[in-house]
């Protein structure tokens, strides 16, 4: 039960961020692919130029509407993320509008902090925790690129398979018996993820649209996260409402003495 508690919020939280955007916010559209002139075979300076559109910020304050379905079981939800880059991942889901917080969490590169208000819980662990539910290499830097819509740095490396097909480029490669494929858009912006290992029955699928101009990068303010762990499924859609760039955050956390406290 406990596990299960963990799997629906910390999915929420991975998935499943200086300007601030309205719900009618400005939105680059990814052109459709053209046929090109042949690129450079030379891989390290592909890698570098599509690296050139990583998204650069020190902190991100995000706020979305999003749609969280567990096991065909879906409910609207609002979703709050700060980040300070490489330190913190702080988020809380709240329903009926923001008027119930359901869990609050906190991810740091080797610690995991989640309350669930419903069961009057709090969860401390180890980040490595999450290896229960996900391949053993994925870390702090994996879950903060995934939110961001940048891409996971341990795949951008020579011995990757990058190629370009249909105009638009694809990098492919096997890590550990982890596979991985990433499609980008013309606006050399990842535009969707997959991450699958076969022999631990996980698949994850990650798809980015709709991008908003942010700290002279491109931020994906639609994301949908799709998670298989054996026979559960788990998928959340998330429509960034309200996106902040380099802005100061802080990462609130109290305890309530009555909680009970979970090792």
């Amino acid at each position: 039960m406990r596990k299960n508690i963990l799997n629906k919020f910390f999915l929420v939280a991975s998935t499943v961020f200086a300007v601030s955007c309205a719900p009618k916010k400005e939105i680059v559209k990814a052109p459709p692919p053209v046929e090109t002139a042949p690129v450079t075979d030379k891989k390290a300076e592909n890698l570098a130029t599509l690296l050139t559109k990583e998204l650069q910020y020190n902190t991100l304050s995000l706020k979305g509407k999003a749609e969280l379905d567990i096991n065909g079981d879906a409910n609207n939800v609002t979703l709050n993320i700060r980040i300070k880059k490489n330190e913190t991942i702080w988020f809380n889901v709240t329903a009926l509008g923001g008027a119930i917080e359901a869990a609050r969490g906190i991810i740091t590169p080797d610690s995991l902090l989640l309350m669930n208000r419903f069961q009057k819980t709090i969860l401390r662990k180890p980040l490595s925790y999450i290896h229960d539910y996900t391949n053993q290499q994925v870390n702090f830097g994996w879950l903060q690129a995934i939110i961001v819509g940048n891409t996971i740095p341990e795949f951008m490396v020579e011995k990757s398979d990058l190629k370009q097909e249909g105009g638009v480029w694809i990098l492919n490669g096997t890590e550990q018996g982890l596979a991985y494929r990433t499609l980008f858009n013309t606006l050399l912006k990842a535009a969707e993820l997959n991450l699958n290992d076969a022999e631990a029955g996980q698949a994850l699928k990650v798809v980015y649209d709709k991008y908003t101009p942010i700290n002279k990068g491109l931020f994906p303010s639609n994301l949908k996260i799709t998670s298989a762990v054996g026979d559960k499924k788990i998928s959340v859609a998330v429509e960034f409402t309200k996106i902040d760039a380099n802005v100061p955050v802080e990462f609130p956390f109290n305890v309530p003495k009555s909680f009970q406290l979970i090792h």
